[in-house]
């Protein structure tokens, strides 16, 4: 598993903290959390959508629901 902000391996138990506009869900994921690789991300007047170039695409209602 990767940090969907920063890219960065996640190690069990350890917590990363987060900048000010992710916790208030500013901000939208930039890296996919099964790979690590960088996503192209569109930011739209609703939401946001980003696509991973192996495991697809994901949005914002689809990421308020994990």
């Amino acid at each position: 598993m990767f940090d969907e902000y920063t890219g960065a391996e996640l190690a069990e138990g350890v917590e990363i903290e987060r900048r000010l506009g992710v916790r208030l869900g500013l901000e939208p994921p930039r890296y996919c959390v099964q790979c690590g690789r960088r996503m192209v991300v569109q930011v739209v007047p609703d939401g946001w959508w980003a696509r991973c170039s192996r495991h697809g695409a994901i949005d914002s209602p689809m990421h308020e629901q994990r």
